[in-house]
């Protein structure tokens, strides 16, 4: 199943409804971040139990500290005690990951890029854009490389038989469909190959029918496409098309989004952390936690400056970080006075027994 195929028809869906393909992105956050709000309510529930059960814990902890074997055993009859689940915190987390690792495959793919990658979105020029790019224009005749350029096809080739109407033939894998023969040189003409048995809906009598080909090609760097007419040339096909070198570019938007992503992960931090206000923590503990809390935002930002991630998807992450700190102070609050029912009516319970034994004792 093409995921990344149903991926782009479902933003494409949603841009629509929106009204644009940033606004799409944003609307898919909010669907996701929807769908996650049980699993949200579970991980804060769970670490609203975790301060009330702390102590305990820790008491536990405490007593068999010299016999690892049998606290683990204890602490698992606590947490079976007290139905707690102390991993229902990663669980959120665990879900989102596919999601984003499945929007930054769409959103580089040339599918995206041909449909609606240079489509702006408020200060955002472009939502394909990374922190840096080599910039090239498509269909222009020439194709903008650098010297580690790497290419790939559409997934469909129209090709020609002899005696036949032109055919829309599937490529199989088309990230690695298209070669570079000997090396590359920016400026001067560069030789691709295909295989033919890249060409899937040929049978093998067809093959020796074939005259040429017409294939997108696709710079993967640059996402630049050309339409690169392919020879047959014995069991391959062989093209040659002329290049131009191309320049590196810095896009500040895109930065502008890295540090806005940033900011907008410290405030969630401080929302969940709004939870523990009214929790004693170790000085120690404290220090350590409010450095990770400095020190996770600075090491993302650090590692989306390094490694290309397109402006769509610091949308998207950005989005989600605003919509969850929305729902950690909702839930919160939820939280908050269902626990707070929930102490009254042990509270209620511990006098009614109190009672009981009084009655009892003056009886």
């Amino acid at each position: 199943m093409d995921f990344i195929g149903l991926t782009i028809q479902a933003l494409k869906v949603l841009s629509n409804i929106a009204g644009s393909y940033g606004l799409g992105i944003i609307l898919l956050t909010v669907i996701v971040r929807m769908a996650m709000w049980p699993l949200s309510v579970s991980q804060q529930r769970s670490m609203k139990q975790m301060q009330t059960l702390q102590p305990r814990m820790k008491a536990i902890q405490e007593r068999y500290k010299n016999d690892p074997q049998t606290m683990q055993r204890k602490m698992m009859e606590f947490y079976k005690e007290h139905n707690f689940n102390p991993m229902s915190g990663c669980f959120p987390l665990l879900i989102q990951m596919p999601i984003f690792i499945l929007l930054y495959s769409s959103l580089m793919s040339p599918q995206f890029i041909q449909m609606a990658g240079h489509a702006p979105f408020l200060f955002v020029n472009s939502l394909d854009s990374t922190l840096r790019t080599n910039a090239g224009i498509s269909n222009d005749g020439v194709m903008g490389v650098s010297s580690s350029a790497k290419f790939m096809s559409g997934k469909t080739a129209t090709v020609y038989l002899r005696q036949e109407p032109a055919r829309n033939v599937k490529i199989d894998k088309p990230s690695d469909a298209v070669h570079i023969q000997g090396s590359l040189v920016p400026g001067q003409p560069v030789e691709l190959k295909i295989n033919l048995d890249d060409l899937k809906d040929l049978k093998f009598s067809e093959l020796d029918k074939v005259e040429k080909a017409e294939v997108e090609v696709t710079n993967v760097m640059t996402k630049e496409t050309e339409l690169v007419t392919f020879e047959k040339n014995g069991y391959l096909l062989t093209a040659t098309y002329p290049t131009i070198a191309v320049q590196s570019k810095f896009h500040f938007d895109v930065l502008a989004l890295i540090l806005l992503f940033g900011l907008t992960m410290v405030l969630t931090q401080k929302a969940m952390m709004a939870m523990n206000k009214n929790q004693e923590i170790d000085p120690s503990q404290a220090a350590v936690q409010k450095s990770m809390n400095l020190f996770m935002p600075i090491m993302l930002c650090g590692t989306f400056v390094l490694i290309p991630i397109p402006a769509g998807v610091l949308l998207y992450l950005i989005s989600s970080n605003i919509v969850q700190i929305c729902q950690t102070v909702i839930i919160n609050k939820q939280l908050d006075i269902e626990f707070a029912h929930e102490k009254e009516k042990v509270s209620d319970d511990e006098l009614a027994n109190a009672k009981k034994v009084e009655d009892k004792n003056q009886g």
